[in-house]
C-alpha cells in the first residue's frame, strides 16, 4: 500500500503553529514511508476564506520546506462532486430531507438545555411521510444504531455510541455541503491512507467513519495529535506570544530551527534534541508521538534558533539576513563585506532580526554615540592613541583580524598600556557603543576605508570638544 497523507488548512486565517506541526508530521510520515504528501485548501467557508490567507499559507509551507507532491486542491472547486455524493446518500437511504428551519432548531436546542437534555436534533423529519409545502430542505445523515470503534494510532481504542451522535447535516438548505461530507469525499477520492490531525477533530471522526461505510469507501487510519499548550499549560493562544508561522519568519527565525522545534513538540526519539531534516525523515514514526499535550516553550525555540544561526555559514544566512536589513531601510545587496560582517555577529545573535539590528553600525555614514560611552572613552588623552591606530591601519597589509591584533599589541607594548586602554576607545569610535563583536574582527569586517574614516571623525570630535572647553 502506497502511503498517502494530506494537510488541509482552512484559509480563514494565517498558518498557526499548531497547523504547521500537523503539516510537518504528515510530511515526515509520508517521506519516511516513501509515500505522497497532498495539500488541500478547505475554502468552503465563503465569508471567512480569503485569498491573502491562502497565499500566506502556501508561502509559509514553502518557507518551512514542506513541499507537497500533489495539489493544492481547492474544495470550493469541487461542490458538484459533494452534492453528487449527498444525493447518493439520499437515494440509498443513508440520508433524508430535513425541513426544519434554523429558528425551529435553535428553539428546540434551547428547550432541551432547559430540560437538561443534550441539545441535539430530535429526528422529527426522519420518517416524515408528508413534507411541508414551499419549504427548503437540508439533507441529514441517518445515523444507524450501534457503536463505532476507532483504533487511533496515537490515542488507542475509542468507542463512540451512536445514540450520542445526532443525525448530522451533509447538505445545507442552500445546497452547500458541510465539512464532514467534503472531507470524506476528498480523502476517499484522493486515496488518503492516513489522516494525521489535531485531536480537536476527534469528535468528527465517528461521523466521518460512518460516511465512509455508507459510501462504500475504505476507511483510512487515524492518528490524532495532542494539542499544543502555552507555558502556563493552557491552550496555545496569542497571549503566549506569536502563534502564526509568518510572524516567526518576520522575527528572524530560521525555518529549520522552527521545523526542528515543532518536530519535538509531541514526538521524541530518545534524548536527541537537534535533528537535520534528513534525520527527521529517517527517524520519524507515529509510534514516537506521545499522548500528552506539547508545551510550547519560546525560550527553547530561541535556543534552537541561536544554535542554527551559529552553526550556519554566512552564505546560508545571506538571503534572509538581507531581507531583515531591508526592513530596517538598509540595502546591502552586493556589499562584499557581508560574509565577514555576518561572522562577527553570528556567535551572539539569537534571531536574524537581532543580528541585522546589531549590524547597523557597519552600514551608516556616521556613528550615533552613546553619551556615557563618549564621555568616558573619547577623551583628550585618548586622541593620540586613536591617531596611532588610524595611521597603523593605513599601511596594514594584509588587512586581516590577526594583523589588526598585531598592530594593537605593538602599540600597547610601545606605550606601556593595557589592551583595554586602547580597545574600548577604538570600539566606541567605530561603533558608538561599548559592546560590539571582537574589535579585531569588527575592524576587518568594517574595512580599511570606513574604519579609518570613523577614527578620523572621532579624533575630530574630541578636538572640537576640547576647543569648546568641554571636558569628560
Amino acid at each position: 500500500m502506497k502511503i498517502r497523507t494530506r494537510f488541509a488548512p482552512s484559509p480563514t486565517g494565517y498558518l498557526h503553529i499548531g497547523g504547521a506541526r500537523t503539516a510537518l508530521f504528515n510530511y515526515l510520515f509520508a517521506r519516511h514511508n516513501g509515500g505522497r504528501f497532498i495539500l488541500r485548501i478547505e475554502d468552503t467557508d465563503r465569508e471567512r476564506s480569503k485569498e491573502e490567507y491562502t497565499e500566506a499559507i502556501l508561502e509559509d509551507m514553502r518557507w518551512l520546506g514542506l513541499e507537497w507532491d500533489e495539489g493544492p486542491f481547492y474544495q470550493s472547486h469541487r461542490f458538484a462532486l459533494y452534492r453528487e455524493h449527498a444525493e447518493r446518500l439520499l437515494n440509498e437511504g443513508h440520508a433524508y430531507r430535513c425541513y426544519c428551519t434554523p429558528e425551529e432548531l435553535e428553539e428546540r436546542r434551547e428547550e432541551a438545555l432547559k430540560r437538561g437534555r443534550p441539545p441535539k436534533y430530535d429526528g422529527r423529519c426522519r420518517e416524515l411521510e408528508t413534507p411541508p409545502e414551499g419549504r427548503k430542505y437540508a439533507l441529514r445523515f441517518r445515523v444507524p444504531e450501534g457503536r463505532t470503534i476507532l483504533n487511533d494510532i496515537v490515542r488507542g481504542t475509542i468507542a463512540f455510541e451512536h445514540q450520542e451522535i445526532e443525525d448530522f447535516v451533509v447538505l445545507r438548505s442552500d445546497r452547500t455541503p458541510t465539512y464532514n461530507l467534503c472531507v470524506v469525499v476528498d480523502d476517499a477520492l484522493m486515496e488518503i491512507t492516513h489522516i494525521i490531525r489535531g485531536d480537536d477533530h476527534i469528535n468528527n471522526t465517528p461521523k466521518q467513519m460512518l460516511l465512509y461505510r455508507a459510501l462504500d469507501y475504505p476507511t483510512p487510519e487515524f492518528a490524532h495529535l495532542p494539542m499544543l499548550l502555552g507555558p502556563d499549560r493552557t491552550r496555545l493562544s496569542k497571549r503566549h506570544g506569536a502563534t502564526a508561522v509568518g510572524a516567526y519568519m518576520e522575527m528572524g527565525y530560521l525555518p529549520h530551527a522552527l521545523v526542528n522545534y515543532l518536530a519535538r513538540l509531541g514526538w521524541s526519539h530518545g534524548d536527541q534534541e537537534i535533528f537535520s531534516r534528513e534525520e527527521l525523515i529517517e527517524k520519524f514514526t507515529l509510534e514516537g508521538v506521545g499522548r500528552s499535550p506539547g508545551v510550547f516553550n519560546p525560550e527553547k525555540l530561541l535556543w534552537l534558533n541561536h544554535h542554527y544561526i551559529k552553526s550556519s555559514s554566512p552564505e546560508e544566512l545571506m538571503e534572509p539576513f538581507l531581507r531583515q536589513l531591508d526592513t530596517l531601510g538598509v540595502d546591502a545587496t552586493g556589499d562584499e563585506r557581508l560574509p565577514l560582517i555576518m561572522r562577527t555577529l553570528q556567535e551572539r545573535a539569537k534571531t536574524l532580526k537581532e543580528m541585522a539590528e546589531s549590524s547597523l553600525f557597519y552600514f551608516t555614514e556616521k556613528v550615533e554615540f552613546d553619551e556615557k560611552a563618549e564621555k568616558k572613552f573619547l577623551t583628550h588623552e585618548k586622541a593620540a592613541l586613536l591617531e596611532m591606530i588610524r595611521d597603523g591601519l593605513k599601511g596594514l597589509e594584509p588587512f586581516t583580524a590577526e594583523d589588526v591584533r598585531a598592530l594593537f599589541e605593538q602599540i600597547t607594548e610601545e606605550q606601556n598600556i593595557r589592551l583595554k586602554d586602547i580597545a574600548q576607545p577604538v570600539r566606541v569610535a567605530l561603533t558608538g557603543r561599548t559592546v560590539s563583536p571582537g574589535i579585531f574582527e569588527t575592524i576587518e569586517a568594517m574595512g580599511r576605508e570606513l574604519a579609518i574614516k570613523r577614527l578620523e571623525d572621532a579624533i575630530r570630535r574630541i578636538k572640537d570638544r576640547a576647543r569648546e572647553g568641554i571636558t569628560a
